[in-house]
């Protein structure tokens, strides 16, 4: 019998986070989709009215917190605690004081820092057992942003933290090769689209997980976007039993990313061990970490995910997705090094 949970992410809503810095496009993203034919059973979640223009959307005040949109979507403003407010909409959803939705967009401020939202996701039971963290997705401003990022540590923590990278006015900033390579540096593990005034097929833009609950499917290698990881790497071979570096570099505000592989089954006590050292002494440094296991003993794989000091809990999934059997764990860091990881294990 296995000690880890199993998974059942068919049964959780997709939650997806919109962040990125002021003015880079978040809105115009939002309204675009929800005018798509397939986000019509979503339910989004933003900071005030007043500050995010939908208002040309509404056509009900269901109250002064929920609004139905002309696109069929539920629209409400968080209120004291993001907390509260995804779970007052999954009981009133469940009363049928709202119409159904089968997903939630939650955009944040330019300025907030998106990690306390992907914890809440992963690790708070009040909402975790019913909600499934999809996809993180940031609007990067192609006129702006390399000042941006220069200057304030939020713009780069939200790019290092994202699954979707989407550049935003390109059309106004010309040739954008040199902050696509940046995005690449800070996060090779996101994929990046460059989007003309928030259109983009939301197919491409969520399904970020690693479990597909239509399909029922496992996508190890989207899901750690392992390419770019290889093509990343600077050949540097770990020295710390069969682990295998498969990319490393430090980047703006000493950001670093890198992938651990690990050819034979590992114990899961050391992992556990590893990765609680890690957080007591390093958690604010430790900005996301998500991996793969083959752990001794166990069956199937098991999937970790975590960001700073909170972890999900460890998941068993059904089976193995292919023949490849390695433990593959990615590091999105601060002023923490790959040898520094690898020294703790």
């Amino acid at each position: 019998m296995s000690l880890f949970e199993s998974d059942k992410s068919a049964a959780r809503l997709p939650v997806s986070l919109i962040t990125g810095f002021l003015g880079s496009g978040k809105t115009t993203l939002l309204n675009h989709l929800l005018r798509h034919s397939d986000m019509r059973d979503s339910a989004v979640i933003i900071n005030e009215y007043g500050e995010v223009s939908l208002d040309h959307l509404l056509v009900e005040r269901i109250d002064g917190e929920v609004a139905v949109l002309a696109s069929g979507c539920i629209c409400c403003t968080v209120r004291s605690d993001l907390e509260e407010t995804l779970r007052g909409l999954l009981v009133r959803r469940d009363r049928h004081e709202v119409p159904p939705f089968r997903r939630i967009l939650i955009e944040t401020t330019g300025l907030a820092d998106p990690a306390p939202i992907v914890q809440l996701l992963l690790n708070n039971p009040l909402v975790s057992h019913f909600l499934r963290l999809d996809a993180v997705v940031t609007t990067v401003d192609a006129v702006n942003a390399e000042h941006q990022l220069d200057r304030q540590f939020e713009a780069v923590k939200q790019v290092a933290l994202a699954d979707r990278l989407l550049i935003t006015k390109s059309d106004l900033a010309g040739d954008t090769a040199a902050l696509e390579a940046r995005l690449r540096r800070l996060n090779p593990g996101a994929g990046i689209e460059r989007v003309a005034h928030g259109e983009i097929d939301p197919a491409r833009l969520f399904g970020a997980g690693l479990i597909d609950p239509e399909k029922k499917t496992i996508d190890v290698a989207r899901w750690l976007n392992e390419e770019a990881f290889v093509r990343h790497r600077d050949s540097v071979h770990a020295h710390a039993g069969h682990a295998h570096d498969h990319g490393h570099h430090h980047h703006d505000a000493s950001i670093a990313s890198f992938m651990l592989a690990f050819d034979e089954p590992l114990d899961w006590m050391a992992v556990s061990n590893w990765l609680a050292h890690l957080r007591s002494g390093r958690g604010e440094d430790l900005l996301r970490v998500k991996g793969i296991l083959n752990l001794s003993g166990e069956p199937a794989p098991v999937a970790i995910h975590g960001v700073h000091h909170v972890f999900h809990p460890p998941v068993a999934l059904a089976k193995w997705p292919d023949a490849d059997r390695r433990s593959r764990i990615v590091f999105i860091t601060r002023n923490i090094a790959r040898d520094e990881v690898l020294a703790l294990w």
